[in-house]
């Protein structure tokens, strides 16, 4: 899994929600600070446009490099496409950043958010919300670890 952290499914309360982004975004502020450090190594400048990539890399959930710049021109109008395929570029050289091989859907009907999981054999397998936080349950009610609790909330994320 690459670096996912979406909420799937949710019945939590307000201060648990609260609590989780703010462990989000001490998290975040972490990993930049060792990405820049990376970078620093490297040889790398820390410039301005830089620095608002790896803010929208680490804030937001994109799929490809002109969400990045849709959202990063809205910052910084002088960011060019070129300059996010280079920094998505010296993210991956220094092992930081890892291409996605799952995306998060919508149904088209509906509008619900699907998840779809990538077998190794490239096979892809769309699960709405529901699906998969039931297939989640049975998976730990057969391990024992939910002990007749119920699944609230499924979060994706991946260290590297």
């Amino acid at each position: 899994m690459e670096v996912l952290q979406e909420e799937i499914y949710d019945h939590t309360s307000d201060s648990a929600q609260e609590s989780f982004r703010n462990q989000q975004y001490q998290r975040s502020s972490m990993q930049r600070s060792v990405i820049v450090d990376r970078l620093r190594r490297e040889g790398c400048r820390i410039t301005k446009q830089r620095k608002i990539i790896l803010d929208i890399i680490l804030q937001e959930e994109c799929t490809c490099c002109k969400e990045i710049y849709f959202l990063a021109s809205k910052k910084d109008p002088n960011i060019g496409m070129a300059t996010i395929y280079r920094m998505i570029n010296l993210l991956e050289e220094i092992g930081a950043l890892k291409r996605k091989s799952a995306y998060r859907l919508c149904d088209e009907q509906t509008g619900v958010p699907i998840c779809c999981v990538q077998l190794d054999d490239q096979t892809n397998i769309r699960l709405d919300n529901e699906k998969l936080c039931k297939i989640i349950e049975k998976g730990m009610e057969s391990c024992g670890y939910l002990q007749s609790r119920r699944v609230s909330k499924v979060l994706v994320e991946s260290g590297n």
